[in-house]
């Protein structure tokens, strides 16, 4: 890749960021302070609670207090229940079945490797995040992890570290990506939206999407646009093939009156419960 094309993607995605993150900011300002208690619990932002309780839990003494209220400014809900219902028919009609003949091509084991090495190959994005939010413990152990899997593990293929003991007293949680970063720095969620393919997501979300897709060696590759696309697509289908055993998307949609709010307001309690990590 060109150093004058690669400049002008990086300029794109910081002018773009900047735009986003304006919209979340106005966003968050505007929260109305039962709101702000609702996205600060489930939306990723710090949680507020003046008592010491853990923030990341007591979910069910909130959605009795809250329950006939959303967990997340949701306006642009006519676009997202579109892609939604674009992206759940995909899952179940090509996603699916493509990761199920897949895994009965490939045995578990190879699966896994490959899953290894995409996992060893962002390393940079958890361990710059590590250090935006202090998590000195955990930089270091993303550190040791990353060199020795990518030495003994053969290039990340195998996780040697799988099990070891930690030599350090309590263990903090690895950061995630910029979208926990983000919300541990104040920054509201923003509203909520569904990408086309990608799925849920909101304005910070995609904010520290688009950060981490830059801190991302692939991203830096020197392939075509549809190679690029072709190597994330055979990722995701790897994954989707090691999880398609007690899949969560599955369950929690399986019952669900409506489906698209379950999945939406489940992302934002997830999100919530990283940043709280």
């Amino acid at each position: 890749m060109r150093a004058e094309e690669t400049g002008f993607r990086l300029l794109a995605v910081v002018l773009t960021a900047a735009l986003l993150l304006g919209v979340a900011g106005v966003c968050f300002a505007a929260d109305s302070p039962a709101g702000s208690v609702q996205v600060a619990q489930f939306g990723g932002e710090p949680a507020a609670a003046p008592d010491s309780r853990d923030a990341a839990t007591d979910f069910d003494e909130f959605d009795a207090a809250y329950a006939d209220q959303p967990l997340v400014s949701d306006p642009l809900s006519g676009w997202n229940r579109f892609w939604f219902q674009i992206n759940d028919s995909l899952y179940r009609g090509v996603f699916r079945p493509m990761a199920q003949g897949y895994a009965w091509v490939l045995p578990p084991r190879p699966r896994t490797w490959v899953s290894n090495f995409f996992t060893n190959l962002l390393f940079p994005v958890r361990f710059l995040n590590d250090l935006l939010t202090g998590k000195w413990d955990a930089a270091y152990m993303e550190t040791s992890k990353f060199v020795a899997n990518t030495s003994f593990g053969v290039l990340g293929l195998g996780d040697v570290t799988e099990g070891m003991p930690r030599n350090w007293e309590p263990e903090r949680p690895t950061a995630d990506g910029f979208d926990q970063t983000l919300g541990k720095a104040g920054f509201g969620t923003g509203i909520y939206l569904v990408w086309p393919f990608i799925g849920p997501s909101s304005i910070r979300g995609s904010v520290g999407w688009l950060a981490d897709a830059y801190c991302d060696p692939l991203t830096y590759g020197r392939f075509t646009f549809v190679e690029f696309l072709g190597i994330r697509a055979y990722k995701n289908l790897n994954e989707l093939s090691l999880q398609l055993e007690g899949n969560e998307y599955e369950t929690l949609t399986e019952g669900a009156v409506d489906k698209y709010a379950a999945v939406r307001d489940a992302y934002i309690r997830f999100r919530a419960k990283k940043v709280a990590e």
